[in-house]
């Protein structure tokens, strides 16, 4: 019986960014919205089950009231915690019931918390935060139909999704805690506000993706070279005074000029050491690890990252064998009035 997870995060879109930066305000109301439309495409594809997180301002319930859909839908149940933690559980409940897919509503940082707990489920991540890298920004019909494609195993995971890989915070030989997108160095003793906007705190950055078309400090590399979410290799940027520069969007409305000094490649397995002791490491963009005075630190690549659904490869591969038309074809179709060459046409 498929089963898909919804883990919706009510907080994500609404950080201090939009106060130092120009970012929208992305309101629950219109993920509400999204999320009927998702449910929508799942109800399409013949999803039987789905199972959401439940939260403060419940999304799930106020997405389904008054909409009318065959589908078996529930809450999880577990004792909340109204904070990130929730979305870590709520992933890990699911895959312990066998979930086919889970979609998350939400930024890079709800992704990586969900990513921790998922294990291989397959994610397909809605965007709603700020700088977002990991997340798609994607009509939720869409990612409703392709999300059920292969929750019902219409299109095998082989077929229509990729592994990602994942930036790993090493502490005295130890895992600490993993990014999805980006590691940032920064020079500051506590954690406080978590969301990192100030370039001249940051020391190095690491990246496991980047692209010249992407916002947020994962640009700053984009800039360099571009590096897809499924390439077995990652990228460390040493920032100081008297590097190289680089102009970069690193946050929506806010274009700074970056000093870069040192660029390297990182290889699956290997570490690179933290430079500053102590320091704070922020994680897809929120300062999650305190490194304290005396203790050696490090990131090291994994390819051990979320398995993550493909839309355009699933949407793709569906219209190729028909998943969603599977009357068309039989014969050819003809089109009056156009060129020869046209007339019969062939469906691919």
């Amino acid at each position: 019986m498929s089963l898909v997870g919804i883990i919706a995060n009510p907080a994500s879109g609404t950080d201090i960014r939009r106060l130092v930066a120009y970012g929208s305000v992305f309101s629950n109301q219109e993920k509400v919205r999204i999320l009927r439309r998702i449910l929508i495409g799942l109800e399409a594809t013949g999803v039987q089950q789905i199972r959401y997180m439940p939260d403060y301002y419940g999304i799930v319930d106020r997405a389904l009231n008054g909409l009318k859909i065959d589908v078996d839908i529930s809450p999880l149940s577990f004792d909340t915690k109204a904070d990130q933690r929730d979305s870590t559980r709520a992933a890990e409940i699911l895959a312990e019931n066998g979930a086919d897919c889970i979609i998350t509503i939400g930024g890079d940082g709800t992704n990586r918390v969900v990513a921790k707990g998922a294990g291989q489920i397959p994610i397909l991540p809605v965007s709603t935060g700020t700088n977002n890298v990991f997340p798609y920004m994607i009509e939720g019909t869409i990612a409703g139909l392709a999300a059920g494609l292969i929750a019902t195993g219409k299109i095998s995971c082989k077929e229509g999704t990729f592994t990602s890989t994942r930036l790993e915070v090493v502490v005295e030989g130890q895992l600490a805690d993993i990014a999805i997108v980006d590691a940032l160095v920064c020079d500051d003793i506590f954690i406080g506000s978590r969301a990192v906007w100030k370039i001249d705190k940051i020391r190095q950055v690491f990246l496991n993706r980047s692209s010249p078309a992407s916002i947020g400090f994962s640009s700053i590399g984009g800039m360099l070279r571009s590096i897809a979410p499924n390439d077995p290799f990652s990228m460390v940027l040493e920032l100081g005074k008297n590097g190289q520069l680089v102009t970069a969007p690193i946050a929506p409305g806010v274009v700074e000029i970056v000093s870069v000094e040192n660029v390297q490649l990182m290889a699956p397995g290997e570490e690179v050491d933290i430079v500053l002791n102590p320091c704070v490491v922020a994680l897809d963009g929120e300062r999650e690890v305190e490194i304290k005075r005396g203790r050696k630190a490090a990131i090291r690549l994994s390819t051990d990252g979320p398995l993550v659904v493909d839309v355009e490869r699933t949407m793709a591969f569906a219209m190729r064998n028909k998943i969603l038309a599977p009357e068309y074809g039989k014969k050819p179709v003809t089109f009056q009035n156009v060129a020869d060459g046209f007339k019969n046409f062939e469906p691919n």
